[in-house]
This record gives structure tokens, C-alpha cells and sequence, in this order.
């Protein structure tokens, strides 16, 4: 994939609102998610997607996400998950309830494509994040594990650290090191 240049830093921000039916796909990590539902539409501010998991698909790492809930439910296929330690697969129909503060990963490791519905309660903040994070991968801005490159890391780091945190490098190493990077990259 060919790198592009970012957008002038100095120009008007993109505030193209968010609409349900939009597709956003992340080429490296191979998710594929239709916006079902923008958290400004519900009182409880809940994030719905259908989220196709391709054969193969990872999300980008262990993590766990400070204060919201996120449900997985199985449309078709299966999707693994690793909760707290503890790995299972989910089957159509299943469901599973991520708590706030609990680590988890998933995947598909199946020979067929998942479909998979997904809440996040509540769901702006994390539906900005996603969107950033899916950009600099169709942008060619991450790893081949669909992690954003490291000055670019910390800058999202700091700025999404009420949404998500990785497992790794330890938060606390993270906390310093992205510190001292996000002045760098800024």
C-alpha cells in the first residue's frame, strides 16, 4: 500500500457527520463494519455496528476500555474471544458482554467470513476512535497488525485514553514513553 500525505494540520477540520448505512473497512486488521446506529441518535448513546470479521480478521490488540460496555452477538460464523484470560468461541446466536476495565481480544479464526453485531455503550468517543484508527490503516499509517506507527501512537494514545488501552507495553510504560513521544510527534 502507498503512503499518502496527511492532511494539512492547519486546514479546516472534516466534519462530514457520521450516517447510518456508512461502511468502513480496515484492510490490515480485515473488519468491515456498517454504522447501524450513532450514539447521538438514543438516549443511552449506544454504538451499534454490523461488523463483518473476514477470515483472518484480529482486532488491532489486547485491550480493555475504561468506561464503556460492548456486546458481541453472532449473526453467522463464529468469532473467538479472549475475556479476562479466558478464550471461547462464540457461535450464530451467541452473545457476550465486555464489561468496562475487563481486557479482551478477538478474532476470527474460522474458514468463513463472521458477521457480528456490536454495541458499545457509550459509543461516540469510541466510534472516534475506531474512525481513527481505521483511516491511518487505509492510509497506510500502521503496522502489519493494524497498530498506528509510534509517533502517531501516542498522539492517539493521549487522546483516546478514556476509550481504549493496550495490554501492551505495560500501561504504565506507556503513560511515560508515549508522553515523551507525544511531544515529539506534536
Amino acid at each position: 500500500m502507498g503512503r499518502l500525505s496527511h492532511p494539512d494540520p492547519h486546514g479546516p477540520p472534516d466534519r462530514t457527520p457520521i450516517e447510518v448505512g456508512e461502511v468502513w473497512e480496515n484492510p490490515v486488521t480485515r473488519e468491515r463494519a456498517t454504522i447501524l446506529e450513532r450514539p447521538w441518535d438514543n438516549p443511552e448513546g449506544r454504538a451499534t455496528a454490523e461488523l463483518t470479521a473476514l477470515v483472518g480478521a484480529r482486532v488491532v490488540g489486547e485491550h480493555r476500555h475504561p468506561a464503556l460496555v460492548e456486546r458481541f452477538t453472532v449473526l453467522e460464523g463464529e468469532l473467538t474471544v479472549k475475556r479476562d484470560g479466558q478464550t471461547r468461541i462464540l457461535h450464530q446466536g451467541e452473545a457476550l458482554v465486555i464489561e468496562p476495565n475487563v481486557w479482551h481480544d478477538w478474532w476470527n479464526a474460522a474458514d468463513r467470513n463472521a458477521r457480528v453485531r456490536v454495541e458499545v455503550t457509550p459509543g461516540e468517543r469510541f466510534v472516534h476512535m475506531v474512525e481513527t484508527f481505521f483511516g491511518l490503516a487505509r492510509l497506510g499509517y500502521v503496522d502489519d497488525k493494524g497498530m498506528p506507527l509510534p509517533l502517531q501512537l501516542a498522539l492517539i494514545a493521549q487522546e483516546f485514553s478514556d476509550v481504549v488501552v493496550f495490554r501492551s507495553p505495560p500501561p504504565a510504560v506507556q503513560r511515560g514513553f508515549f508522553g515523551v513521544l507525544a511531544r515529539i510527534a506534536r
